[in-house]
């Protein structure tokens, strides 16, 4: 899902014009193996959300508020992440990120009390934001540039077999153990990958960058850079937002089984692998700023059949949904690289990110709840999917630094 953080070769100090890549695909793997985890860790509450909202008597909105809290946290460490890599490394940061994370799932595990579940959430989103600037740093530095573009997509398989495997490893867990096992289970396997890349990885040893404050009020005085915010958000909320909250929906409103429903939200998220790569050749062909209308045009529709059809058609939208809204990421963070100067492209996706992880995976979780509880899921979901179309308009307002190809 996030493919654009590359620093360039030379701020990376390391040497990456060396070797095959076949050489390199070991670490790289190993590197992805992390990133899943991650990413994996972060959704994983959503196939579990009938089981929790059950077992701990919360509301459709409580049950929204756990996803915020994991965006918070999130939100508050990938801005900082920069600090904490140029105190120790890449590699250092990545070895913390994901041993903390470790921890935060065990201890989520064996919360009793709400306010005890909603910290540990809180502090798995903080220890999971740590990751992703180190972890694009430390791929740019091991793989030679002109190969960047093979070694990222390998990289993002793991957000999206994150959203095959998060409901399908619940499922399996929960025929015979609680949902705390399906923490405790992620934790573990956490947790042993530490050593694991630790001894295993290559590069990353160097420090980061600390923020460069100097460049922000060029930033922020930058229409196209709010704009893409904005765009970011609507994009996330396509993909995680609806995630998120699929499972609820169908259970509740739809009166499809637990285990039936988060089999097939998990099946509908395989064509993502591929259809990401479509995205991208579809940016190279058509253009970031075209692509990005379409995307958001299409997807905003789908979401709103997605709230009024019948049981009889749902699950064709369920499948249907998932397979366009993640042809947004290649033109988004194509077009959000075009809207700056090449120095403040890395600055621009550390500010953009997380925003639009709090609004789209965070805020808008609550939203739907919220509107569950009131009304329905599906009016809701609806919303969402009129705001997504809607920001099919915004995409006139972007104006390129650099001339699309």
């Amino acid at each position: 899902m996030v493919n654009s953080l590359e620093p360039s070769a030379a701020m990376s100090g390391e040497d990456n014009s060396s070797g095959s890549f076949l050489n390199q695909l070991g670490p790289l793997l190993i590197l992805t193996s992390i990133f899943f985890l991650n990413f994996t860790s972060r959704i994983t509450l959503a196939p579990l959300t009938p089981n929790i909202e059950s077992d701990l008597n919360l509301s459709h909105a409580d049950a929204g508020s756990l996803f915020f809290l994991i965006s918070l946290g999130y939100f508050i460490s990938l801005t900082g992440a920069g600090f904490i890599s140029y105190r120790l490394n890449h590699k250092r940061t990545i070895l913390l990120s994901n041993t903390a994370l470790g921890f935060a799932l065990i201890g989520t595990a064996f919360c009793e009390e709400v306010w005890a579940i909603r910290a540990g959430l809180f502090m798995l989103g903080i220890t999971a934001g740590l990751y992703l600037p180190s972890g694009m740093a430390m791929l740019t530095s091991l793989i030679p540039a002109r190969r960047w573009g093979k070694a990222i997509a390998i990289h993002e398989l793991a957000p999206n077999l994150g959203f095959v495997a998060a409901p399908l490893v619940s499922e399996a867990v929960l025929v015979w153990f609680s949902w705390r096992a399906v923490f405790l289970l992620l934790g573990c396997v956490t947790l042993i990958m530490s050593p694991v890349f630790y001894y295993y990885s290559r590069g990353g040893e160097f420090r980061g960058e600390t923020p460069n404050f100097v460049s922000f009020r060029q930033l922020f005085g930058n229409l196209s850079f709010w704009v893409m915010m904005l765009l970011f958000s609507l994009g996330i909320i396509s993909t995680l937002g609806v995630y998120t909250m699929l499972p609820l929906y169908l259970v509740t409103e739809h009166s499809i089984d637990r285990n039936v429903a988060n089999t097939l939200i998990a099946l509908s998220r395989i064509s993502g692998v591929i259809m990401a790569f479509v995205g991208g050749w579809a940016t190279d062909r058509f253009g970031s700023r075209q692509t990005l209308r379409i995307v958001l045009l299409l997807t905003g529709l789908v979401t709103l059949f997605l709230s009024v059809a019948s049981s009889s058609y749902i699950l064709y939208f369920v499948f249907l949904q998932p397979l366009i809204a993640v042809c947004f990421f290649p033109a988004g963070f194509a077009a959000l690289s075009l809207i700056v100067p090449v120095e403040l492209r890395n600055i621009a996706i550390s500010f953009t990110l997380p925003m639009a992880f709090l609004i789209g995976g965070g805020l808008s979780p609550v939203f739907i709840g919220i509107i569950g509880d009131i009304s329905s899921f599906a009016l809701g979901i609806a919303i969402c999917g009129g705001l997504i179309t809607a920001g099919a308009i915004f995409t006139g307002s972007l104006k390129f630094h650099d001339q699309e190809n």
